[in-house]
């Protein structure tokens, strides 16, 4: 690798050997060094941007001119007038001196005006959802703000979808998660929405990217300290669901002088869950048809320690920085669940009824730590930048299953069955990777990259019959141990092919190595494979207001950890679910043309084509009422669809943002001569509304109507839920009360159904969607620069509102 990095390093720095360097000074009228103001190199003949840097704290920069000409040089800051300076002949390293900009004095009087951020951004190749300051994030968790983001759908076993299809990736700060669906939601319950920055929705990544996610990658970007001085904020909360009751707590700390900065967050919280559901299903076998009938409640919490999150970054000078960044999180879930299932061979001829009380305890506790350096090579744009993420993830359960049962008019007594299962598993996972940038003045621009990362994943359930004192069960123990190691490298290229027309193309080559052993009985999988993943991008502006990109991406789904441990995991006495350890990956085509109209407003088709799509399935036991569920691949599946990004101002005060799904589904699916199709138009349609209200109050509104789908095997039937937001600051903006409402008319229900060659399963579900919560938060500041950018951000928010 050594010998790699050398070349790159040398390829990077000697397309810089014919530059010339410009440098100087900026100060105040006092003379006081000017710090982060914006220095950019411009030609002469049409005033374009060729590069660009930003002062110091001492109020210096240095800029990289592609070669000898004529140049200009403009300046800018926040707080003072702009100046170009006049045209410079330029043929040798050049040091300027220093320049004093002089006070704006317009924008030094502090502008008091509140407007609308755009909640939700386009940019070239991704959608950005704005999370910091919205109403909709006080209260709630990462979690919950994820779950109403444009295009995201998530199920009741906490799988994600994008716009309708599955096969998400989840990344952090730009960084894989590594985790379940399962312990992922666990980590995001217990983060605060207001922990996040934002939240990015690429649907066609580059080859930049990792190459896991059919449909896409969600990123959610957190909070970082970028203002001089010291700021944060202290909160507390409190939450129902009208079954339960919770409560929040935390404070945040940023702290800023010169090219150091320092962050901690601290949460504490209990929240509440449930679920209200009924399960009906129809066995057809030789012996007759029998009809399972079952209805649910189930109650749960979530509590914990603090969590805490802190990390530092040093700027070592105008070129070098360094940081880290940690994060521990510990949660305890307490879960009852009662349920009561009538089987019989009509649906009003019960032979047996099933009471089931189960008690689950599931403590969870991670801790991830990242390492970035960051060496910008010249002013350009040109970087060498490496990461080591760690992470140690650890989940045990304790589960009680108490079952009664009671033979209907055969006189026999109630039955017991009393079970207890202990399952501790965790992760450890260790990922590093080396990504460089050499960017030209000339638009054109290339990339590569390392990667590596190392998984191991230890699942160990253990099983006992608990009726008489606690007595193993071996024919339910299971301990799985799963190691997968993936190395990638990649290389992109971006050039401008005409004024008009841009062109970036990309490589990903990836290698897997897999390890999976069942230590109760010996079994062991083993896989290797490596593929390529292409990318491209045409981008072409036909207009000043229409332009197109045609944009297409090869991408894989691999299994999660535990769909690939051969064990049944217990439901209840008639139901299980069961691992797949020939589980195959997933994989993608990915085809899209957006256009842009008017700079606002976005179409764009696509196609998408999964080969091997992994799906739940059910697998009825033959002449029993046993349903086995499991994840297997299905044949294929095919995808049409069409979004459209509408944004309305209906007035000055009030923006909405519009967004449209639709999507023609198919998928085919063939096991042991059973051949099923699955065809559906999908629709979604989700409407975000913003509104300045009098006397400072910000009210939101998002509602959203989910059409039929197809989930798998399964139909998904519709579903419209409305959430709103309101907050109000007060004192200066040193007070913010935040009351929000989820899905307000209770409205939101997931409800499936399949019928595989005559055997039903429908599944209705309440999840407790609809809840309050109510929080207070307490801002504070100190130092100068904190009110300069406050007066910053303030102008740049008029600025989107049409105002100013």
């Amino acid at each position: 690798m050594k010998p790699i990095l050398l070349t790159l390093l040398l390829f990077l720095c000697g397309t810089m050997l014919q530059a010339q360097t410009i440098s100087g000074r900026l100060t105040d009228e006092k003379g006081a060094p000017l710090a982060y103001a914006n220095v950019a190199l411009l030609r002469a003949t049409d005033s374009g941007a060729l590069a660009g840097a930003m002062t110091g704290t001492d109020g210096r920069f240095s800029i990289k001119a592609p070669g000898a000409g004529t140049y200009r040089l403009r300046y800018t800051a926040i707080g003072y007038l702009d100046h170009v300076g006049a045209p410079r002949e330029l043929s040798a390293d050049a040091d300027l001196g220093s320049f004093t900009l002089k006070a704006d004095a317009r924008q030094l009087q502090e502008v008091t005006v509140q407007s609308l951020r755009p909640a939700i951004e386009q940019k070239a190749d991704r959608l950005v959802v704005n999370v910091d300051g919205t109403a909709m994030a006080a209260g709630n968790t990462a979690y919950a703000v994820l779950a109403r983001t444009p295009g995201v759908l998530i199920d009741a076993e906490g799988n994600i979808q994008l716009n309708g299809r599955s096969g998400v990736t989840v990344m952090i700060d730009g960084r894989p998660s590594f985790l379940s669906a399962r312990d992922l939601r666990s980590m995001l319950e217990a983060m605060p929405a207001e922990n996040l920055k934002n939240i990015e929705i690429i649907t066609n990544p580059s080859a930049k990217y990792e190459a896991e996610g059919t449909s896409g990658i969600l990123n959610l970007n957190l909070k970082r300290q970028t203002l001089q001085g010291m700021n944060g904020s202290v909160y507390m909360g409190y939450n129902t669901n009208f079954y339960n009751s919770g409560w929040s707590t935390g404070a945040t700390l940023n702290y800023k002088k010169g090219g150091w900065s320092f962050f901690i967050n601290t949460d504490f919280m209990r929240r509440v869950g449930g679920r209200n559901a009924t399960f009906t299903r129809v066995f057809r076998g030789t012996a007759g048809t029998t009809y399972f009938d079952q209805e649910a409640v189930a109650d749960h919490y979530n509590e914990g320690p603090p969590t805490v999150r802190l990390g530092s970054d040093w700027q070592l000078n105008g070129r070098h920085s360094i940081g880290f960044t940690g994060y521990f999180n510990q949660n305890t879930l307490r879960q009852q669940f009662v349920t009561r299932t009538v089987m019989g061979p009509a649906p009003d001829r019960p032979a047996l009824v099933i009471d089931a009380r189960n008690y689950l305890m599931n403590v969870w506790q991670g801790m991830t730590g990242n390492v970035h350096y960051l060496f910008k090579i010249d002013s350009a744009g040109s970087t060498l930048s490496a990461d080591v993420d760690l992470a140690r993830i650890r989940n045990r359960g304790d589960a009680d299953f108490n079952n009664y049962y009671d033979s209907v008019g055969t006189g026999k007594p109630v039955q017991t069955d009393f079970l207890y299962q202990n399952s501790p598993n965790g992760y450890n996972i260790i990922s590093g990777r080396v990504d460089a940038v050499a960017a030209f003045g000339d638009g054109r621009r290339f990339e590569t990259g390392l990667r590596a990362s190392d998984v191991l994943s230890d699942n160990d359930a253990r099983f006992y019959f608990n009726n008489s004192g606690l007595v193993a069960d071996p024919a339910r123990t299971n301990h799985f141990r799963y190691k997968e190691n993936i190395f990638a490298a990649y290389v992109n290229w971006a050039m401008p092919l005409s004024k008009r027309l841009s062109l970036q193309a990309g490589l990903r080559a990836e290698h897997t190595v897999s390890r999976g052993t069942q230590l109760t009985t010996g079994q062991v999988t083993n896989r290797s494979y490596t593929d390529l993943f292409p990318s491209i991008f045409l981008q072409q502006k036909v207009t000043e207001n229409y332009g197109v990109t045609l944009s297409y991406g090869r991408r894989l789904q691999r299994p999660n950890y535990g769909n690939l441990n051969p064990f049944r995991l217990y439901r209840d006495p008639y139901t299980w679910f069961e691992g797949n350890p020939y589980l195959r990956p997933q994989y993608a085509h990915s085809f899209a043309l957006t256009q842009s109209i008017k700079k606002t407003y976005l179409l764009t088709l696509s196609y998408l084509y999964t080969k091997d799509i992994m799906s739940e399935l059910p697998r009825i036991v033959p002449d029993s009422a046993y349903t086995i569920y499991y994840t297997g691949n299905v044949n294929s599946e095919r995808e049409a669809g069409l979004t459209a990004v509408i944004p309305v101002k209906l007035r000055r005060w009030w923006d909405v943002q519009n967004t449209l799904t639709v999507l023609a589904d198919r998928i085919e699916f063939n096991d042991k001569g059973v051949r099923q199709v699955n065809q559906n138009v999908f629709v979604m349609l989700q409407s975000n509304h913003t509104l300045q209200l009098p006397r400072g109050i910000r009210m939101e509104l998002n509602g959203r109507y989910v059409g039929p789908g197809l989930t798998g095997l399964y139909q998904m039937e519709p579903y419209v839920r409305l959430d709103a937001a309101i907050r109000k600051s007060f004192s200066k903006a040193k007070l913010d009360l935040s009351v929000n409402m989820n899905d307000v008319f209770n409205s939101h229900r997931l409800r499936f159904n399949t019928n595989i060659d005559g055997n039903i399963n429908n599944f209705n579900q309440m999840l407790r969607f609809r809840s309050v919560n109510v929080t207070l938060r307490y801002n504070f500041s100190k130092g100068a620069r904190v009110d300069d950018q406050q007066r910053r951000r303030n102008v740049e928010e008029l600025g989107r509102a049409g105002g100013g």
